[in-house]
């Protein structure tokens, strides 16, 4: 055992203690996945990442480092909050990518992109954004979507669309009437997690879009919603959100709730704008119920590529023996 750099970051917040959590060792170098697994597990954080050097042939496609992926239980392809955690704690830690306005990760999915903006609100002073993996996405049955439904506490009525969603994860995802059916749920957790692990889904999620992006009442009505059931408090984001977005996934035999979701808001935004039921650039709430205050921004560039994007902050800057 050594000592290893090591960071805890919040991402998709510029406020400490707002966002989703991330354990980062930064040189994970000579570590079996058994100890990395090992080490995932002990943190408890919904996911914990190891840095390491591209692979030659990823270093030879433009990759800057590598990062492995775990949640407590399991590796994972490819995630949203810890590609960007990631992506700051190690440019905070000295490296330099190879184009200074766009860092290059290898990670099990392949190659992604993190597109480094200035951006004078960000405590870094930058706010990064990973291109979104190619989504495959398609329309459920009808007694798929009204069992998970039922599992969450959905009404037909309030179910504006659904699809299965797939980039690297899988996900289903629902498109409700108002961000006070989104804050208002209850699920059955128990039969949710039947329903994931009969179905073989990660997770399932929902959003509600404000009307013509009407920023101003959905901010309205979600701080409203959230402070009547405990959430966030008087204190608003700058950045006004059009979408509110919550996303319960599988721990085994437990469902949680997620505090901000990169990979699930990554494949909600290229389905919602693909269909017309988003614009093309927004920003969406998500953790108002846990008592955070995650911001992800969504921007659709000129190509049709979909954007994800989010403040980090550190807040854990050491070593860890492992």
């Amino acid at each position: 055992m050594i000592h290893r750099p090591f960071q805890q970051v919040d991402v998709f917040t510029a406020t400490p203690y707002l966002g989703n959590a991330l354990a980062v060792v930064l040189d994970g170098a000579g570590l079996s996945d058994a100890q990395m697994q090992n080490f995932a597990r002990w943190t408890n954080l919904s996911e914990t990442t190891f840095l390491l050097p591209p692979t030659p042939e990823a270093a030879a496609a433009g990759a800057d480092y590598q990062v492995r992926i775990f949640a407590p239980g399991y590796e994972m392809p490819f995630a949203g909050h810890p590609t960007l955690g990631s992506c700051h704690a190690w440019l905070q830690a000295g490296g330099v990518p190879r184009d200074p306005a766009r860092v290059v990760q290898q990670c099990k999915a392949g190659l992604v992109a993190i597109s480094r903006t200035p951006h004078a609100d960000s405590p870094a002073g930058q706010r990064l954004a990973f291109a979104a993996p190619p989504l495959v996405r398609s329309a459920p049955t009808p007694e798929v979507g009204a069992a998970l439904a039922a599992a969450l506490g959905l009404h037909a009525r309030q179910i504006l669309a659904a699809q299965h969603l797939c980039n690297g994860p899988q996900h289903f995802g629902f498109l409700v009437d108002d961000a006070a059916t989104v804050l208002a749920l209850e699920p059955d957790v128990a039969a949710l997690a039947r329903l994931l692990a009969q179905l073989g889904i990660s997770g399932v999620g929902l959003a509600a879009v404000a009307a013509d992006g009407a920023a101003p009442g959905l901010i309205g009505r979600s701080n409203r919603e959230a402070r009547a059931f405990g959430g966030v408090g008087t204190k608003l984001a700058s950045d006004e959100p059009a979408v509110e977005v919550r996303f319960f996934f599988s721990t085994g035999a437990q469902i949680t709730e997620d505090p901000v979701t990169g990979s699930f808001n990554a494949s909600m935004a290229q389905w919602l704008i693909a269909e017309g039921h988003a614009p093309a650039s927004y920003t969406a709430a998500q953790g108002s119920r846990l008592g955070v205050e995650g911001r992800v921004h969504i921007a659709q560039d000129a190509s049709g590529q979909v954007w994800v994007g989010g403040d980090v902050v550190t807040c854990v800057d050491g070593q860890v023996l492992l």
